[in-house]
């Protein structure tokens, strides 16, 4: 085989041969009608790896006849937006602009893109694997139209690897026989990218005429080629799981390196910014409330400052998670909050604690007997809160810090013995 990878050399150009999202490209569906109306609008393809967003975008282009213009947001910027435009201006046909992994863009690079599309100098294409509600700027998000794509399914990704044993066998002049398909369709994910780069890699290990596929050799191949295989897949988890723990752990120096090879490898960095928010809170929570506005300003700073610069706050955020003291109380309340839940069933509440909001709710003795915490010494009301079911029972325990030493010796003073603080 030759370096252009399979996944690549399968992909096709016009819809018929389009494998997936048959809700949209699919007979009478909405995006195939507006494809051979030829009349597209901007719009925004938000899915998970290896759906087919690059692929329809192109089909679009091809089969509407029209300049194709392709960005990463990976590594362009403005400047590179602007080349665009100018080439496209020149056009005599309304030309479209994809961008893979949009939400990468700043905001800033995301308000470039505004003038030219609503002037339509391009129609924009743009990929995304997140929420484009959180990661597209709302002035953009409203100038586009959003669609879902969904995971393939196991019948797809059989129809797709069918095609890639014909391909491959044609192109080798060798027998690819297909035992067994489990650990490739694990494997994939539902992403068909995935699929095919394990195929690919299985045949290429094979150096017989006769080449046979089984799970246990995919899953041999794989694991000796892992970081060639995916690596955007399980070292992805495998890394930012490493950088989570040593955080976890406090260890200032293994969350940087983990950082550094994350940055190294192209990670979303607000990727990273949701896990160090995530850890705040389940790790560090009430020991340090700093710790959570600190990660959300990163996460913030992020969406104005983007790579390379924003890498700088990552490790700031993540030495100061990492050296900060850690509890887990508030993790281990709402987790104990839902045992029960799942113990008890969904208890009434009382009925003083209701909402009454009409006479006859009050009649009923809604809201009688409540007391307004800020009418009392204290600001505090001994009140039950609770259903009567599972009255007295502890949710929250603090953690062994000074912080929360304080918190647990307030909630002693005004609950005395009742939660046994």
């Amino acid at each position: 085989m030759n370096n252009i990878p399979l996944a690549e050399k399968l992909r096709p150009s016009t819809l018929d041969k389009f494998i997936g999202q048959t809700h949209l490209v699919g007979e009478n569906a909405i995006l195939k009608k507006a494809i051979e109306s030829g009349n597209i609008p901007s719009m925004i393809f938000w899915g998970p790896p290896g759906v087919g967003k690059t692929t329809l975008a192109y089909i679009i282009s091809k089969q509407l006849d029209r300049p194709f213009y392709t960005l990463s947001a990976v590594n362009s910027g403005v400047k590179d937006v602007r080349e665009v435009f100018e080439k496209a201006k020149k056009e005599q046909q309304h030309s479209i602009l994809f961008i893979d992994e949009i939400h990468r863009f700043s905001k800033s690079q995301q308000d470039s893109l505004l003038g030219a599309v609503e002037k339509g100098i391009v129609t924009l294409i743009g990929a995304t694997t997140e929420n484009p509600s959180f990661e597209v700027i709302s002035p953009l998000l409203s100038r586009c139209q959003v669609y879902i794509l969904k995971d393939l399914g196991k019948e797809e990704l059989l129809e797709l690897l069918e095609k890639a044993r014909i391909y491959t066998e044609t192109e080798l002049q060798k027998k690819i026989e297909i035992q067994e398909s489990e650990a490739l369709l694990r494997l994939s994910g539902g992403d068909a990218r995935k699929m095919l780069n394990a195929f690919e890699l299985v045949v290429q290990s094979e150096h017989n005429e006769v080449i046979t596929i089984t799970d246990d050799k995919v899953l041999n191949v794989i694991q000796k080629n892992i970081a060639l295989y995916d690596k955007s897949g399980e070292q992805h988890y495998d890394i930012i799981s490493a950088f989570v723990k040593s955080m976890r752990g406090s260890d200032p120096n293994a969350s940087v390196y983990w950082l550094a090879r994350m940055v190294e490898g192209g990670e979303d960095p607000k990727f990273i910014a949701r896990r160090m928010l995530i850890l705040a809170s389940e790790d560090i929570g009430n020991a340090n409330p700093n710790a959570l506005l600190l990660a959300n300003a990163c996460f913030q700073a992020i969406d104005v400052i983007g790579y390379p610069e924003c890498e700088l706050i990552l490790s700031q955020t993540a030495i100061y998670l990492a050296t900060s003291v850690k509890s887990n109380a508030s993790y281990m309340a709402i987790q104990s909050a839902h045992g029960e839940i799942e113990r008890s069933g969904n208890q009434p509440v009382p009925l003083h604690l209701r909402n009454a909001p009409t006479k006859l709710m009050k009649e009923i003795g809604y809201g009688k007997d409540y007391k307004y915490a800020h009418d009392y010494a204290n600001n505090f009301a001994n009140t039950e809160f609770l259903p009567e079911k599972i009255k007295g029972k502890k949710f929250y325990d603090p953690g062994n810090n000074k912080r929360e030493d304080e918190i647990r010796q307030r909630l002693q003073s005004l609950w005395g013995k009742k939660y046994n603080y």
